[in-house]
């Protein structure tokens, strides 16, 4: 194997800057208070999917590698070393070796090692005796063959083929590392890890509470004394929170972002898309819904420009299945995108021929499709589930909605217990991320079971594809096909406001994640 000493250079200088970013009188205490939109259904990251578990234990762990804390478009450029020193690939591209920091300990005074790494990885394998209950990552890792150390502080991932963007897969915030002696069972209720902060409870329905980690490996850091996520489910309480100085971050809409910088001019607001797509589930196993015909009428009844105009406040994006240009990366230019079934602007051609398609399968004015519009029961999702079932109606569907509890939704996915249901989806970076685990065939998180083999070869190719300008036309041919499918329609790209007290300095929101920027290591408190 060769090792490639300049990328360990590069990363050991990154990682070198962003230990002194913002090295200008920082001051330590204080414990920062975060909105948190709902209960976490654990506190297991590995096993969880949405956002508040990963942004509320993301600060207990550490990944081998990251996406820098500070810039905020993810890529391979902004990858810096985090528990690995560095990275290097074999010639062939299918062995990553990481040389890891020594010294390190997990919360509970345990020396972190490459076993514990190995032990990760085979806990999201299915290879190690542990098992999860819910391993939702479980397909981004179908072309790991093993992984194997070198001592203590030296691990190699072996790869059954070449898969260059395999690096942002340990880099995104899901990846973090679990410790070999404490069991998954564990990890849900008190997770363990070597981060800059340490669990110390976790009350469904109130709050996640963190405190500082004396013993972190990074010198100085944290700033923070600790960080209180306070569950508030309704929006405008969460905002009057705000307002009322008893919280310091929160996540709320844009309509209601207007209000707090109406009452708190000082705030700080980011309106930023974050990756998130609404999107139209469809269980494809599911009659009248396996045959394609009837998907093909409503995905054509969408109106996705209403969608943005109500939902948003008219700023959202429309995009296929990677996150629109120009905040993602690998989104179709809007000419591209256009051409796409379904995506001609003109709605009431689109209904027309619905209709006509929904004639020829029996239904019409006097035969209407009755069905439950199944959804998660928080804002982002029950919102744009009722402007749905109100454009279903456009084609002779009639939709009531069936709200689902957060603990509940996601287990019901899994089952596919759902005949058709609004959903959102966190985009990945990159594309290896978003196809493999929502659309591969048998994927946990590919809801609708869509499974086309010979597409999966195209994921392959654009997988292995190293020059990123072929990389990205081998994506567009597949975002094509997976349109032409209704594979999983996507409606549009939302846009979130966040704000923050003026006190709180370090804080970068990325515009392609809402959560690959929650180590807060860097977070501190002006006050």
């Amino acid at each position: 194997m060769k090792r490639d000493l300049r990328t360990l250079a590069a990363g050991t200088l990154l990682v070198a800057v962003a230990a002194t970013h913002g090295a200008f009188a920082q001051k330590p205490g204080g414990v920062l208070r975060v909105h948190a939109g709902d209960s976490p259904p654990s506190m297991s990251m590995l096993e969880e999917v949405d956002a508040n578990p990963a942004r509320a234990t993301m600060g207990i762990f550490n990944n081998l590698v990251m996406f820098d804390q500070h810039t905020k478009q993810n890529s391979m450029r902004s990858i810096v070393p985090d528990l690995a020193t560095g990275w290097s690939w074999s010639e062939d591209g299918t062995e990553l070796t990481l040389p890891l920091r020594q010294g390190v300990k997990w919360h509970d005074g345990k020396p972190f090692t490459a076993k514990d790494v190995k032990c990760t990885w085979d806990l999201l394998t299915g290879k190690s005796s542990e098992k999860l209950r819910l391993n939702p990552r479980k397909s981004w890792y179908r072309n790991l063959d093993e992984v194997t150390t070198n001592g203590d502080h030296d691990v190699t991932f072996h790869l059954h083929r070449p898969q260059p963007a395999f690096i942002a897969l340990l880099a995104a915030g899901f990846s973090v590392v679990y410790p070999c002696h404490v069991p998954p069972g564990e990890m849900r209720q008190h997770p363990v890890g070597t981060g800059p902060f340490k669990f110390v409870e976790f009350r469904p329905n109130e709050r996640v509470t963190l405190t500082r980690n004396p013993d972190y490996w990074k010198p100085g850091r944290p700033y923070l004394d600790g960080i209180e996520f306070t569950i508030i489910r309704d929006r405008s309480t969460a905002n009057l929170a705000f307002v009322a100085g008893k919280l310091d971050w929160i996540a709320t809409t844009l309509p209601l972002s207007k209000d707090i910088k109406s009452q708190e001019p000082g705030a700080i607001c980011e309106v930023t898309p974050g990756g998130i797509s609404r999107n139209l589930i469809i269980n494809r196993d599911a009659p009248p819904f396996d045959n394609p015909d009837m998907r093909r009428a409503m995905v054509l009844s969408l109106d996705r420009r209403a969608f943005i105009d109500i939902i948003s406040d008219g700023q959202g994006d429309i995009g296929g299945a990677m996150q629109p240009l120009p905040e993602g990366l690998w989104g179709m230019p809007p000419e591209v995108l256009k051409t796409l079934p379904g995506y001609d602007p003109d709605v009431q051609k689109n209904r027309t021929e619905a209709r006509e398609i929904m004639g020829k399968l029996g239904y019409g004015p006097d035969n209407r499709l009755a069905l439950k519009v199944s959804t998660r029961n928080i804002p982002p999702f029950r919102d744009p589930a009722v402007l749905l079932i109100d454009q279903l109606k456009e084609v002779f569907i009639d939709g009531e909605l069936e709200i689902v509890e957060t603990a509940l939704w996601y287990p019901k996915m899994y089952r596919k217990d759902f005949k058709i249901g609004l959903n959102l989806t966190g985009g990945g970076g990159d594309p290896d991320e978003e196809f493999y685990e929502n659309y591969a065939c048998g994927a946990p998180r590919n809801y609708t079971g869509y499974c086309n083999p010979e597409l999966e070869k195209q994921f392959e190719r654009q997988s292995m594809e190293a020059d990123e300008g072929k990389r990205k036309k081998l994506v567009w041919e597949i975002e094509r096909k997976l349109a032409e499918d209704g594979a999983r329609p996507i409606i549009f790209f939302n846009r979130f406001a966040y704000c923050w007290q003026p006190q709180v300095k370090g804080w970068t929101m990325m515009v392609n994640s809402i959560i690959n920027n929650f180590r807060m290591e860097d977070v501190w408190l002006d006050k």
